[in-house]
């Protein structure tokens, strides 16, 4: 049973017994319970809003500033639901993680992309969005004269989703148009105050304490390989392989290739300070495209897959298969599903109809594995990168690749590769050699330094050009949860114990210890959470704060037309653009899935 399904069993039993205490007249009146929703009704803390409520004219002007910023925002909201929308209808795009209902839900362990080990930072987080959001309501009503009844909590069972201040409403009707406009988006100003708070002491002084340890990071190892067996995991540090000093995957793959010794020393830092471990290297398939020569794939619910010989030689390394291979075009793989015999190149998983492989003549719906490009002969994704790494736009060369099990050659004259101006023959390209991903050791590596470089800190290369300016840090920091879909590196968890032995604390906050990277959960996902209320409250449709704003706004338009029924005007707009906003989220959400 997975945990969407226990949670739905427990929200199902709290509100039974929520429905049985309030049926017997057990729960106190300022409890009230309307299914899974409970809501914590009081009057205190109302004395303490009279008085911050003092300075009425700051905290209009403040407010006047929410207004706008706020109208900016509803704006673009609507203009990209809505386009958004659109774009699902007329071209279902296919469902993915991100689609699935659940990951809509700020739930640690039930979203995807919220890892239940930072619940604690993101309901503190949460608890903070909600108080200053409410709470900035609360404050209005009382800068702009508008009595309040109660204000309090709202739980999703026990867990804390929401806070309301509830106006007296015949106050709140008295009060002119504009200070209930300010009203309304008093809670999104808030809640971006915080962000742009948050952000601020998380991009400056707290990621400006935290360092990259020595050593690669390690993500964790494939099944079955080396180095899993060696007991090399997840958390690790690897600090040198083969008398070799490691930082990085491709400083790995140097030190690995360096030797052909079948047995390695490599020394690991687990936290504790370095240790050293053998590691009796073999070769073990790791990744593999379907439709692949070999007929071999993959999979979890299968034992590993080792290649033991090439052409009756016996391989270990990585090294070895390639000198196996170099001068073969055809290759007898003994594996432990068999023998195969396959062609030997950089395996094309797609050919651009429009690309310069395929106007030289190139089928588009066939397998094609290149065996040589311009001379030089292709074993692998990496043999052909590096041979295009040095041509240039308008080249023309001469390719030969395995076509169902025929060879052909094409001339080609080559486009621009909008990446790095080098040139592009217009297609992709699968790692590995003819379809397989075979490795000798099997450690991944963990992208710690382009975490800290995505959050304005030093230690890696960014995958994205926008770090440069506050408005990127920020979109950065938005996507990192989402990193795997957006970025292609794995979901930022925050600096969690899992990955905090990748790191190290410097500068002055080194005083903190470890509390530095508490406080980076916190101001990461305080901020976070805030930037999401803020933008979700802008969305103009009612009951959300944008909505109640469009119906301000839409009034003191109308109010100026010649129109014989203002208030069925404005009942209209308001409600035309609430039905199109909520159309458009139900497509978001549920589109790409019922619509393919």
């Amino acid at each position: 049973m997975n945990t969407l399904v226990w949670v739905l069993v427990g929200v199902f039993a709290y509100s039974f017994v929520a429905f049985f205490l309030k049926s017997r007249g057990i729960l106190p009146s300022s409890v009230r319970v309307q299914g899974p929703l409970t809501t914590l009704h009081t009057k205190r803390g109302r004395d303490f809003l009279n008085w911050l409520a003092g300075p009425k004219r700051f905290w209009r002007a403040w407010s006047n500033v929410g207004v706008g910023i706020t109208l900016v925002v509803m704006v673009g909201t609507f203009a990209l639901l809505l386009f958004q929308g659109l774009s699902i209808l007329q071209n279902p795009p296919a469902p993915t993680q991100v689609n699935q209902p659940q990951n809509f839900l700020v739930i640690p362990g039930v979203n995807d992309f919220l890892p239940l080990s930072v619940a604690p930072e993101i309901v503190f987080g949460l608890l903070v969005g909600l108080v200053v959001h409410e709470g900035g309501h609360g404050l209005l009503c009382r800068v702009e004269d508008i009595d309040i009844e109660s204000m309090g909590l709202v739980f999703l069972t026990v867990i804390p989703v929401g806070a309301f201040v509830e106006p007296d409403e015949e106050s709140q009707r008295a009060a002119d148009r504009g200070g209930r406009t300010r009203m309304f988006a008093a809670g999104v100003t808030n809640n971006f105050a915080i962000t742009i708070v948050a952000f601020a002491l998380l991009f400056g002084p707290v990621v400006g304490a935290i360092g990259v340890a020595p050593g690669m990071a390690v993500q964790g190892t494939f099944d079955g390989s080396p180095a899993g067996d060696a007991g090399i995991g997840s958390g690790d540090r690897l600090l040198s392989v083969a008398g070799q000093n490691v930082s990085s995957e491709s400083q790995l793959d140097t030190a690995l290739a360096g030797t052909d010794a079948r047995t390695v020393e490599a020394t690991v830092d687990r936290g504790d300070g370095p240790t050293t471990v053998s590691v009796d290297r073999r070769l073990v398939v790791v990744g593999s495209v379907g439709g692949n020569p070999a007929n071999l794939t993959v999979s979890n619910d299968d034992d590993p897959i080792t290649v033991s010989a090439v052409n009756g030689t016996q391989v270990f390394t990585r090294a070895g298969f390639r000198a196996a291979i170099e001068d073969a075009t055809m290759a007898r793989l003994s594996t432990s599903r068999g023998i195969v015999t396959i062609p030997i190149g950089a395996y094309i998983t797609r050919v651009a109809p429009d690309g310069p492989l395929a106007e030289a003549g190139a089928p588009t719906n066939d397998t094609l594995i290149v065996t040589q490009f311009d001379g030089e002969r292709i074993t692998s994704s990496a043999d052909l990168n590096a041979a295009l790494d040095g041509t240039d736009p308008g080249q023309e060369v001469t390719l030969t690749a395995r076509v169902d099990e025929r060879s052909e050659t094409y001339t080609v004259t080559l486009d621009e590769n909008p990446r790095d101006g080098n040139g592009f023959l217009g297609v992709n390209i699968f790692p590995g050699t003819s379809g397989l991903v075979l490795t000798d050791f099997g450690a991944r590596s963990y992208p710690a330094g382009t975490y800290l470089t995505l959050l304005g800190g030093e230690g890696g290369t960014a995958p994205v050009n926008v770090v440069d300016s506050p408005l990127g840090l920020v979109y950065v920091a938005l996507i990192l949860p989402l990193a795997s879909v957006i970025l292609g590196i794995p979901n930022f968890p925050g600096f969690t114990p899992a990955v905090t032995n990748f790191y190290v604390v410097q500068g002055p906050l080194s005083l903190l210890g470890d509390g530095v990277f508490v406080l980076a959960n916190l101001l990461f996902w305080t901020a976070w959470i805030n930037l999401q209320l803020g933008l979700f409250n802008c969305i103009p449709g009612y009951p959300l704060d944008g909505g109640r704003i469009l119906r301000t706004g839409t009034e003191a338009i109308v109010s100026r037309l010649p129109v014989d029924s203002p208030h069925a005007l404005v009942r209209t707009i308001t409600t035309s653009v609430g039905l199109v906003m909520l159309a458009s989220l139900v497509l978001l959400i549920f589109g790409p899935t019922l619509l393919n």
